[in-house]
């Protein structure tokens, strides 16, 4: 089985991630998806041996609308799912004014803004297509996050390594998930 179903399979078998893939995919909006540590967490959790559990952290909605990119209707949408599913604490963000704060060109769409995140295993995101399958968005693809291998992306190796630094030790993944590897060689970076 290739990584792709298998994060399909881990996802489709996990009743409360499932869930939160339906309550944002209700929304119908464009270019939508929750990434990150929705799918990063599940992954590790799963390579660790543990069971499907409670969402630890945000769950990060990204989605792409260049009409209606201010930072009030981003609040306006987490409220709506705060109404739909108070259990969780929703972080949305639409991609399209993100490349300003971040200090990049402007984004195409939610996925190539993904390009610009700080690790290969959190530049991962996941939708409940038409008809109700799981669509996979992985620009650095899925192996770094099969694997274990914690690895910057790009910027991140120089001009923004003190970020990727700081996550390092703020995100205390080494400790959490102590099977990960930090990777050594940044080659597959991107």
């Amino acid at each position: 089985m290739d990584n792709a179903s298998k994060l399909q399979a881990l996802l489709a078998s996990d009743p409360l991630r499932w869930r939160l893939l339906e309550v944002v995919h209700s929304l119908a909006l464009p270019d939508c998806w929750i990434a990150a540590g929705f799918v990063r967490n599940a992954v590790w959790d799963h390579l660790h041996g543990r069971a499907p559990g409670m969402v630890s952290t945000d769950i990060d909605v990204i989605w792409f609308d260049p009409l209606r990119c201010s930072h009030e209707e981003d609040k306006a949408l987490e409220a709506r799912l705060r109404k739909l599913d108070a259990s969780v604490s929703w972080s949305v963000k639409n991609q399209a004014r993100m490349h300003v704060r971040n200090g990049d060109e402007p984004y195409l769409c939610a996925t190539q803004a993904m390009n610009f995140w700080p690790e290969t295993a959190t530049a991962i995101a996941v939708r409940l297509g038409k008809d109700k399958s799981c669509e996979i968005a992985a620009p650095f693809g899925l192996d770094d996050l099969f694997g274990l291998v914690l690895r910057h992306t790009g910027r991140f190796a120089g001009e923004k390594n003190a970020i990727y630094q700081e996550r390092l030790k703020t995100k205390n993944w080494l400790a959490t998930w102590p099977l990960l590897e930090l990777a050594s060689n940044p080659s597959n970076a991107g």
